[in-house]
Order: C-alpha cells, then structure tokens, then sequence
C-alpha cells in the first residue's frame, strides 16, 4: 500500500479508512477513480463554482513533453520555493491544499517526504498523478477534497501548505481554521493570499482586459512569457481574469487568524521588514513595527503586483492552542 495513504481520513468523521477506502468509524464508502481517492462531501454553490471553473481549464498546466527535471529547474527559478524546500526536513509529512496540477507536490517529493496533494478539481488531480507515475514518484500522492471537510487526518502533518487558495473560498478566515487543524502541534503553516495593496495592478488589468482582450498581454508579464505555451496561457487569463470568487488581504488581518487558531506568526515573504532576507524560512523574524509593515505592503504594488500579488505567511502551530 503507497505510505501516503496513512495521512487521509473519512471527510465525515475523520476516522480512519479501510483498503477498500470505506471508514473504519461510520462505514461511509468512498470510491477512487483513475487511483484518485474521491473524499469530497457536498458542498455550497460557490465552492461548486470554484470546482467547475477549474475543471474547465486546469491550473497550471504541464508543458508538452515536460520532465521532472525541467519541472525541478522551472519550479527553482522562484526563490521562495527554494527556501521552502531547503527548509523542508527529510521525511516531513506535507500536504499542499488546493495543489491544482501538483506541480509543487512532485517537486517537494523527495528525501524520503510523505507528499500529499488535495484539490477540489478531479481534472487537474489527473494531470498530477499521471506526472507523478511518469516521473515514478511514489511517496506523492493526490486526493480530491474539500478544504472545509477535508479529507486529512487532523493533526498528522509537519508542513500545510496552501497558497492561492482560501482567497478563492467564500469565507477565508473559516477556510483557513480547517487548514491549521490539519497541522501537528509544532508544525508548519504556509499560507499564500492576495494582498490587497499588491493586487491593486491586477484589477486594473482586469478592466483593460475586459475593453481589450488580447490587449491586456501588453501589461501582464506572465501572459507575455506563456505566449508560445497555449495552454499555459489560457490557463493563467482564466484563473487571474475570469475568476469567480476572489478576496484580497493584509499582513495584519492574516496575524489575527494566526492567533485566533492557536499559530505563532513566524514571518511573511516577501518580508515587511527592511534589509530582511531570510536565510531559513522557518526561523522568526525580528518583532514589526507596524507602521513598516504598512509601508512595505504599499512597496508590493510595484514588485508582487507584476505577478498577481500574491504574498506567504508562515506560522507555527503551538503545542496547545485553541481552535477558532
């Protein structure tokens, strides 16, 4: 039996599940088409839309004749996943909530980690278990699921990781109290969001796209570089463009969901700190002042507001916290 299986759980009750992937608790059966565990329960309207949108046009896609070792050098071009897989222990259990394609999944699967990559969307999952075969990588492995219910068991892995998606949930701060439950205490939180200074570009792409759609490659950078990739391309206008469901936030808001669920705020990156380049993700920064920190989100408008506006922050679960 693939090691990975052991991180997941009944999404109804969180008991453990049988080889035939019924729950040793309550008996629910679940069925795993392609060898892709369906552990997802119903959900609201927009969650559905979300799913839907995605299966449409799966995000990021791979390109044509793609390797794990081109997937490596693509994935080491961003300096933050660089730090994140240095930082990394050798067999940590990781998960990587809303992993699209699961690109980041088959790049940290190595030195013995238990990999595993949940998605709402059937379409991109198969895309990342047929790479995840043709690059014959066994401890990674991918589960279709709901953040809210998810089908993990809680308090079992050494690294959550979920960047780009609680911005597109209906209720961030809730979606983001069932990732944290997942962590073990002591365990890493990663989490990526939209900020609301640095996606300020984007939104202004997005009225210029709506006047001129092919247009707007003009000041999109990414559409610029993914122009020979179709594919890719269209992939990347849908999800920034023709999202259905989009929220933006500040540093100071994520702090407080970090509190409110029992995480120790570690750092952001990019940092809000002046002349702080970490050299261990996981390491905390030095104390804030609040006043820099606004002042280096403002700054993000002319860096991260290239790319979409994305920013990470990281904490770190306490040994006894409080849920929220």
């Amino acid at each position: 039996m693939d090691r990975w299986r052991a991180l997941l759980a009944c999404p109804g009750c969180g008991g453990s599940l049988e080889a035939d992937w019924s729950c040793r608790a309550c008996g629910a059966h679940f069925e795993a088409p392609d060898g892709i565990p369906n552990l997802r329960l119903a959900s609201d309207e927009r969650t559905e839309a979300v799913r839907r949108f995605y299966e449409r046009t799966p995000f990021p896609g791979y390109p044509a004749g793609d390797t794990l070792h081109a997937l490596r050098r693509r994935t080491e071009h961003n300096a933050f996943l660089r730090l994140l897989d240095r930082a990394i222990p050798a067999d940590a259990r990781v998960v990587e909530i809303g992993c699209g394609t699961g690109q980041l999944s088959l790049y940290l699967a190595r030195a013995g980690r238990l990999i595993v990559g949940a998605d709402l969307t059937r379409a991109s999952l198969r895309l990342g278990a047929a790479a995840a075969a043709r690059f014959r990588l066994a401890d990674v492995g991918f589960v279709e699921t709901d953040l809210h219910r998810p089908g993990l068991r809680a308090g079992t892995f050494d690294v959550v990781y979920a960047s780009g998606v609680l911005h597109h949930t209906p209720d961030p701060r809730a979606a983001f109290g069932s990732v944290a439950h997942l962590a073990r205490p002591g365990g890493i939180i990663v989490v990526g969001l939209y900020n609301r200074f640095a996606r300020l570009p984007t939104r202004l792409r997005r009225v210029i796209s709506r006047v001129s759609p092919s247009g707007v490659m003009r000041f999109d950078a990414v559409l610029r570089e993914r122009r020979t990739h179709p594919g890719r391309y269209a992939a990347w206008l849908r999800d920034q463009y023709h999202h259905p469901e989009e929220h933006r936030h500040t540093v100071a808001e994520v702090q407080r969901w970090f509190a409110g669920n029992g995480i120790e705020y570690l750092r952001t990156y990019p940092s809000v700190l002046l002349d702080d380049e970490p050299e261990d993700l996981f390491a905390p920064a030095a104390d804030d002042w609040c006043v820099e920190g606004w002042l280096a989100q403002l700054g993000w408008i002319w860096t991260l507001g290239r790319e979409g506006g994305l920013f990470m922050t990281i904490g770190r679960k306490q040994s006894s916290n409080r849920e929220s």
